[in-house]
């Protein structure tokens, strides 16, 4: 897996040293002697290559040193520059010498993406792992969506079942109602008709005298109240009232009555009174 960062860094490396030496031969030769130019150019890639590889030695043993760090990126600016200025005085083709100035920045970041990477490259044992968990986590991902659409369709079921008896349920009710409307439109239409009316007449005045003259269906509909009892119309007993009647019933005889056989008594005897009413004042004569 290195080899995917680490081996573009070595290619652009060796790209940007061989150009950077020969441009300050080519550059630098028209000057001073060539050896001069290549000592020169020898000493530009040597720094940068001696600074690259004290940084490498350093993070294999995870360890940084921004100070060697700042000179490697000195001299990686020093070639650019060199570059830069190359094309710059260049009478031909400036522009693609300019085009390739970037080279020894970009092999130095290069270098920088492959420290990234090993500080946070991970053993085939962790990433087993990461996988396993993210794998389980998917699969409760998918348990429990298949648990929601079960409930939902479940849900629905019911529902749909629910729904479909309460409108067998009103179906049954409205034929029903049908059917006894049917059936007291038969018997209004029978009590209305004359000559039935005379023929049940003419029956049930021989069996039962005095009977009415004429046969009537049973109300259905509205209904008058019943009119309220003598007793409940009547003025409601005073506590002093009630509590002298319960004294009188309870020692009517010896020993006195329990509550259950007073209470008896006071009923029999045609009075009324509420239960909480007669309990409280059984409760005051006792006291």
């Amino acid at each position: 897996m290195s080899a995917k960062t680490v081996l573009p860094a070595v290619a652009m490396t060796a790209v940007s040293m061989v150009l950077t030496l020969a441009v300050v031969v080519m550059w630098l030769g028209t000057a001073v002697p060539w050896p001069v130019a290549l000592v020169v150019g020898l000493g530009i890639d040597g720094g940068w290559l001696a600074t690259l590889a004290y940084e490498r030695r350093l993070a294999s043993q995870g360890d940084h040193n921004r100070t060697v760090t700042g000179v490697g990126w000195s001299f990686g600016i020093l070639a650019a520059g060199v570059l830069v200025a190359h094309a710059a005085t260049a009478d031909h083709s400036a522009g693609a010498w300019l085009a390739v100035a970037w080279l020894p920045l970009a092999a130095k970041a290069l270098w920088l993406v492959h420290g990234l990477w090993e500080r946070t490259a991970l053993t085939p044992v962790a990433l087993d792992a990461i996988r396993g968990i993210q794998q389980e986590a998917r699969d409760e991902a998918a348990v429990a969506r298949a648990r929601l659409r079960a409930e939902a369709a479940t849900e629905e079921t019911r529902l749909t079942a629910v729904t479909e008896a309460g409108a067998r349920v009103a179906r049954v009710q409205a034929d029903t109602a049908q059917t006894l409307s049917r059936a007291w439109s038969t018997l209004e239409t029978a009590r209305q008709g004359e000559d039935t009316g005379r023929a049940l007449t003419s029956v049930t005045a021989r069996v039962t005298p005095g009977v009415t003259p004429r046969w009537e269906l049973p109300v259905w509909g509205p209904t008058e109240p019943v009119a309220a009892l003598p007793w409940e119309t009547a003025p409601a007993l005073t506590d002093e009232v009630l509590d002298t009647l319960v004294h009188e019933i309870r020692h009517s005889e010896t020993p006195a009555l329990s509550y259950r056989e007073m209470a008896a008594r006071f009923r029999a005897a045609g009075h009324s009174a509420s239960e909480v009413r007669l309990r409280a004042a059984w409760k005051r004569v006792v006291a």
